[in-house]
């Protein structure tokens, strides 16, 4: 049985994977940001609420400290949360901090997550760090972080899941020998979910694949040695760009991260 924190886990894939991983007898860390509906997966699957914003770093910071001060080991660690976009839509939002929204939801919350939960991980191992990309990718500009010229939702969300693969692969090399792994994977095409619906495109593929392609990130014994792969659906597959995945790029893009993170702490 492991312990599996999964963000985003109130609606979604968030949720249905904790139904199925419950199912299965591990022990689940439950985040959201609405304490009704994440209330409602706690008394269907058993798991441990945390309740976080991710529109805030300050809330990120405060649930990574709260899970390491309540538990003594993490296995796997699932970066689910996500905002998504409304087609068509140039209605430019900012974070807490100040950062583009999907930029900072999307990318700065869950690489500050994982870092703040590094050691709890390590002292785990083996253990798994699993990325909820998608096949909606566009390269960071790194001329326009904050995504300021010709801005659309769906630009930002590309740009954003890009990112979050290659951090994926940064990551990976860095933690070489650890005993822990990191992935990323496009989970299926427009599921049927919430963030679907209110992005005005009709529901493609079924929410159960999805489920199944997360879920071999999670405990499949196959994928124990993995790591730094990104996979579509349940195939190993190649980011749309494969500058993403270049050194040069990947070390300078984690530099801005950290950059950005940073000045969000002062």
């Amino acid at each position: 049985m492991a312990t599996v924190l999964i963000t985003g886990a109130s609606d979604g894939l968030g949720r249905a994977l904790a139904e199925d991983l419950a199912a299965a007898g591990h022990r689940l860390l439950l985040h959201g940001r609405n304490p009704e509906r994440l209330a409602q997966v706690a008394a269907a699957t058993g798991g441990e609420v945390f309740i976080a914003d991710f529109a805030s770093l300050a809330e990120v910071r405060r649930l990574a400290a709260d899970v390491a001060a309540r538990h003594s080991r993490l296995d796997v660690l699932v970066n689910n949360a996500g905002v998504g976009f409304e087609v068509g839509s140039t209605s430019r939002e900012t974070s807490a901090d100040g950062h583009e929204l999907r930029l900072a939801v999307n990318h700065l919350a869950p690489a500050l997550l994982t870092e703040e939960l590094l050691p709890l991980l390590r002292r785990s191992a083996p253990a798994r760090i699993v990325n909820v990309a998608s096949v909606g990718q566009q390269l960071f500009d790194f001329d326009d972080p904050q995504h300021e010229r010709d801005f659309s939702q769906a630009d930002a969300y590309c740009r954003s899941k890009l990112a979050m693969i290659s951090h994926t692969a940064h990551l990976a090399a860095r933690l070489a020998g650890t005993g822990v792994t990191v992935n990323a994977l496009h989970p299926a095409t427009f599921m049927a979910t919430t963030m679907t619906k209110a992005s005005g495109v009709d529901a493609q593929e079924p929410l159960e694949k999805g489920v199944a392609a997360t879920r071999r990130l999670v405990d499949h014994p196959d994928l124990a040695a993995v790591t730094g792969a990104y996979f579509h659906s349940e195939e190993p597959s190649s980011p749309s760009d494969p500058l993403a995945l270049d050194d040069a790029y990947t070390d300078r893009l984690a530099a801005l991260t950290r950059r950005l993170i940073d000045a969000s702490a002062v």
